[in-house]
């Protein structure tokens, strides 16, 4: 059977490839999407596994900037070490506050440095130095009110037997140097006021009222030459004198450790001898008074021939006798 040969139709020429795609166009685009979100959501293909291993410091959890574990550091709420001493204030051991009677007061800068009237400035230290056998510091709260006044012209007209026992005399108040001085120079003070405008000295000796302000309370201290405190009190201007002749009278020495002097008598009405001063002073002993001698035969002659001799005198001058 003879072959029959087919003519095969002409190829079709091929479709025209589409424009390749712009550089940064859409499709590329997408691409880069796809492979973010893939990177993201850990899908993908192989190439997302062979990514670099992070650090350490990229593997640990995030730290918060403030631990909640770590204590916080109070210094205002640190407890004090057991056997310790609290802070020194002004040199003190005690800030303020009623003191011990009977401690011994570390002077070295205690109560500070404050003035006197006249502007000197001093420490109690330099008046204690100064002093015999120690210093009387009376507290007053304001110069020149009533109870301040009664209470200086106190220790000013008791002033002779207080410093008879070799005590220095000093008011202290938180007045200014020039109101002390209108107050001292008023009330004819002869001893010296000291300023204390930011109470010091007034809190470290125990005399500053509590809570804010300088209010200070009325009292009296005194402190001897090694810096014992041997008065302390608080109390109206009367019992704050009282107080301090009390202490003088049953241990107050002079610096010769001769008793405590006697107050002198008033200019208008002077001793007439030294019998009668002895016999003015209450401590002295009956057989230190000398007795009343009795005058001799001789005197008493003398003197009726003198009484004689006057009444002749009298008669010769006609002079009528009493």
């Amino acid at each position: 059977m003879p072959v029959e040969l087919r003519k095969r139709p002409a190829p079709k020429e091929p479709a025209a490839p589409p424009p390749a795609a712009k550089r940064g166009g859409g499709s590329s685009v997408k691409k880069l999407a796809d492979k973010a979100k893939a990177a993201v959501t850990g899908s993908g293909s192989k190439k997302s596994t062979t990514t670099t291993t992070p650090t350490a410091a990229e593997t640990e959890p995030e730290q918060p900037a403030t631990t909640e574990t770590s204590a916080p550091i109070i210094p205002e709420t640190v407890p004090a070490v057991p056997g310790t001493a609290p802070a020194k204030a002004n040199g003190t051991a005690k800030g303020s506050g009623k003191l011990e009677v009977g401690e011994t007061i570390d002077l070295e800068g205690f109560g500070g440095t404050v003035q006197t009237h006249d502007g000197s400035s001093v420490t109690v230290k330099d008046l204690i130095e100064k002093s015999g056998a120690g210093v009387v510091l009376f507290t007053y709260p304001k110069a020149s009110t009533p109870g301040c006044t009664n209470q200086a012209c106190l220790f000013r007209d008791n002033y002779a037997p207080i410093t008879g026992a070799s005590l220095a005399v000093y008011g202290l108040s938180t007045d200014s140097p020039k109101a002390n001085t209108t107050f001292a120079t008023k009330q004819k003070l002869p001893y010296p006021l000291l300023c204390d405008p930011n109470a010091t000295l007034t809190s470290a000796i125990g005399m500053k009222k509590p809570g804010p302000g300088k209010s200070t309370a009325r009292g009296v201290v005194i402190l001897d030459k090694q810096g014992v405190l041997r008065l302390w009190e608080q109390a109206g201007p009367e019992k704050t004198v009282k107080a301090v002749l009390e202490y003088i009278k049953t241990q107050g020495m002079t610096e010769t450790g001769a008793p405590a002097a006697v107050a002198a008598p008033p200019a208008d009405n002077p001793v007439a001898s030294e019998e009668a001063a002895k016999l003015a002073d209450p401590d002295t002993k009956m057989e230190e008074v000398p007795l009343v001698r009795t005058p001799s035969k001789a005197e008493q002659e003398a003197a009726e021939t003198a009484a004689e001799v006057g009444e002749s005198a009298a008669k010769l001058d006609g002079t009528p006798q009493p």
